[in-house]
């Protein structure tokens, strides 16, 4: 009887140790989950975002790792697609048991996974979209690394305004979550200075064909025309233009700002602006910190990185910092604790500087512009202050 007591207590203790573990978190290694486009129409930029992440990953892994854990990033394909992400989540938190999900594209990508996430306790940490969703409403589970599309117009489009001594702004943008909100941004920066959008147009997701959109705006006479496009529908939409000799000036998003901009669309892109924050790291960058940290990419990898492979490395790099503050003891609540408090500085990509709190989980939302002068981004204008 005796023995059956201690028995059933030993039970016991280990049921309480197993229920109080910390998932993805062992003695020597913590497991982080992403979920990439790496077959569908933002493959190039999920495969930037993978091998980013992977190189920092590699790094840390090198010099020992975060208080003796090694990371272990596991990727998912999402192709994406909503349905496929939230498969891809399911995966990585009820099989393969991560930490965290760190980095995943795409904004109804992202909605639809974070559930499954969030019903585990598993933190949303810096997806790869600059939608409102990732850090509104505050949720001690979301934190965000790009400032929202509708915050990087309402800030930056006065400023252009005044710069350019523009009175006619218009917009074309795709019909979709997206696109309105790039919109939404635009239209308010212009009431800040009692100005409306004289026109606006939109088109379909995976439309080619903008001749109607351009013609509209060069009837209204558009003397600035704002972007709610990704890649194909900017180079589209400014080679139609160029094609009608209607050359207003071109205002894009992050999400547009993408070195596949002036890769595929040759010379006629020159002249397009984008609002953005990390820049794009060519190998023969005049910075020689960007340099080198390319060309250690180039040889890892055999291909150029790109601005999206900043961003996976950056996400990483803020993931490292934030487990090491939480100290040898990682779980959900450690790592919280330790963003809830946390300052980054600007890094050699000219990142903004970042800081969080238990009421503001988006480290940065100042912005600055970049423009493609002879067929390579240029940054221009300082950050804007919001």
């Amino acid at each position: 009887m005796k023995l059956k007591h201690v028995t059933l207590l030993a039970l016991m203790a280990l049921a309480a140790t197993l229920a109080g573990a910390q998932q993805g978190v062992s003695k020597t290694e913590i497991v982080i989950g992403t979920i990439q486009d790496l077959s569908g129409p933002l493959a190039g930029y999920g495969k930037q975002a993978r091998n980013g992440m992977q190189l920092r990953v590699d790094e840390i892994n090198e010099q020992g790792g975060v208080h003796g854990r090694k990371l272990k990033l596991l990727i998912e394909d999402s192709g994406y697609d909503p349905k496929k992400a939230l498969l891809a989540a399911q995966k990585l938190v009820n099989q393969d048991k991560i930490f965290i999900m760190a980095g995943h594209i795409g904004t109804a990508q992202n909605n639809a996974a974070m559930p499954v996430q969030f019903e585990k306790n598993i933190i949303n940490f810096m997806p790869l979209t600059a939608a409102r969703e990732m850090y509104e409403p505050v949720n001690q589970l979301k934190f965000a690394l790009l400032s929202s599309y509708y915050d990087q117009m309402r800030l930056m489009l006065p400023k252009m305004v005044k710069d350019k001594s523009v009175k006619k702004v218009c917009a074309i943008y795709q019909d979709d979550e997206f696109g309105l909100e790039v919109l939404r941004g635009a239209e308010a920066g212009l009431k800040s200075i009692s100005l409306e959008m004289v026109e606006k147009t939109s088109f379909k997701r995976g439309a080619t064909d903008f001749s109607s959109q351009v013609a509209k705006m060069k009837a209204a006479g558009c003397e600035l025309v704002v972007l709610g496009t990704i890649i194909r529908e900017t180079i589209g939409t400014i080679a139609e233009s160029r094609k009608n000799s209607f050359n207003p000036i071109f205002f894009g998003s992050v999400a547009a700002y993408t070195d596949l901009i002036h890769k595929l669309g040759g010379k006629g892109m020159d002249g397009m602006y984008a609002s953005m924050t990390w820049q794009n790291p060519y190998l023969d960058e005049t910075s020689q910190p960007i340099r080198f940290w390319a060309n250690k990419y180039k040889t890892k990898f055999n291909e150029d990185p790109a601005v999206f492979s900043v961003y996976g490395y950056t996400i990483i790099d803020n993931l490292i910092r934030a487990a090491q503050k939480a100290g040898p003891n990682l779980s959900t609540d450690s790592f919280i604790k330790a963003m809830d408090s946390m300052t980054v500085p600007s890094d050699i990509f000219g990142g903004p500087p970042m800081s969080f709190s238990p009421t503001r989980h988006l480290g940065s939302n100042r912005q600055r512009l970049s423009q493609i002068q002879d067929g390579k981004w240029k940054v221009v204008s300082d950050y804007v202050k919001p």
